[in-house]
């Protein structure tokens, strides 16, 4: 077994949307590195790849929404994470609200952050955005969050 795959199998993470607005603009990946930095204030980190269509939206808008994905949502995960929002609108048939800022809320997520950026910082091949939560809601009580296993997403595939 590959180190990525080591990773990913004892370090173990949710499976989350994130999903932003600039604009009229609105877009939304998966992502799996996702965490909370702080308690005072609340703030929560999501690491993004510069390439992303998500990153750019980001960077201008300043806010972002981390939707929590329940355990039985991997083919929701699958659609927001390979296409690129470039090209496609991911949000065709995907109903969604609108967090306080703006930021698109899956309906189906059980629970959402929305997050204003208070610091970034590069690492490695990813950029951490820090967000302070000022929006949020769980919108299913009780559900359990999907969590990331290499193989939902890339079969034998070694990163």
């Amino acid at each position: 077994m590959g180190l990525q795959r080591t990773i990913s199998q004892y370090i173990p993470q949710g499976v989350f949307v994130i999903t932003v607005r600039h604009g009229d603009k609105i877009n939304g990946m998966t992502a799996a590195w996702v965490s909370q930095v702080s308690f005072r204030p609340r703030l929560l980190a999501v690491a993004i790849a510069p390439e992303r269509y998500t990153y750019e939206l980001l960077k201008e808008s300043g806010v972002f929404c981390i939707n929590v994905l329940g355990d039985d949502q991997v083919d929701l995960a699958r659609h927001f994470g390979f296409k690129s929002g470039r090209e496609v609108d991911k949000f065709a048939g995907v109903p969604y609200l609108n967090a306080l800022k703006g930021s698109p809320v899956l309906k189906s997520a059980i629970a959402y952050f929305e997050c204003t950026v208070v610091s970034t910082c590069e690492v490695g091949d990813h950029v951490l955005f820090v967000g302070e939560v000022g929006d949020y809601a769980v919108q299913v009580e009780g559900a359990k969050p999907l969590l990331f296993r290499w193989d939902d997403y890339f079969g034998g595939v070694e990163a």
